[in-house]
């Protein structure tokens, strides 16, 4: 016999291995366990203190597989404005991973999104995938609903079209779309294929327009979606296609 064949594999309880597993947190997990949702090996387990081994046997809710059972583990998040993206903050602030389970493999951002900022962001442990959608050489475009004071004339619309001068220096075209306008405020579609730090919170201020509410909505072919804010979903392959379409 092969030595070390009939070590365990990973062993967790029941409902940490729906949460694990990408289903939801151990909350959700331990209530649809009693309410009979959940089949290990093909037979209904109601108590949630059960132990699995993941490595062996099949979990299953409603008849589905789990979705993050293999492979690399990439999640969209709707980051509500107030979070911040670091798993860390020493003023105390909460951050992105107070919305996940705490017992996720380690899962990064692949990007960020500030602090006053809301919206699409991506967490995975991919590192390739995180490279692919961070390099602006990679040309990912993201798409943004971004509310500003007053209402930019079609000048100013084509200056952010063009690229506008920073500190850092020329930003690249952009997509600009005047979707709502109004003498107070307006809101604009911009799509960037460069992600620097606040970058069209700077652009806006550049031609004389303060943001007052910045939603990111999609990466590459990746919408959003009716996320609510702060839950997050796993992607699978065709997730993944969309991101870098």
């Amino acid at each position: 016999m092969t030595r070390g064949a009939n070590r365990p594999g990973r062993r967790v309880q029941l409902h940490r291995a729906l949460s694990k597993l990408g289903w939801g947190s151990r909350g959700q997990a331990w209530a649809w366990i009693q309410a009979g949702e959940v089949c290990v090996d093909g037979r209904v387990v109601t108590d949630p203190l059960t132990w699995v081994d993941l490595d062996r046997q099949r979990v299953t809710r409603r008849g589905q597989s789990a979705p993050l059972s293999a492979g690399p583990l990439t999640l969209a998040l709707n980051k509500p404005r107030g979070i911040i993206t670091t798993r860390r903050d020493e003023r105390g602030r909460r951050t992105v991973y107070d919305l996940l389970p705490p017992d996720l493999p380690w899962i990064f951002p692949a990007g960020r999104l500030d602090a006053d900022s809301e919206g699409l962001l991506i967490l995975t442990t991919d590192a390739a995938l995180a490279v692919r959608l961070t390099e602006p050489e990679q040309h990912i475009r993201k798409t943004y609903h971004v509310t500003v004071s007053g209402r930019p004339a079609p000048a100013v619309l084509d200056r952010l079209r063009r690229g506008v001068d920073l500190s850092d220096g020329k930003t690249r075209p952009a997509g600009v779309r005047l979707l709502q306008a109004g003498d107070d405020r307006s809101v604009l579609e911009i799509v960037l294929t460069e992600g620097r730090n606040r970058q069209i919170r700077r652009m806006t201020a550049a031609v004389g327009h303060r943001v007052r509410r910045l939603r990111r909505l999609a990466i590459g072919d990746y919408v959003l979606g009716d996320l609510a804010p702060g839950a997050y979903r796993p992607l699978d392959d065709r997730d993944h296609e969309r991101l870098l379409s």
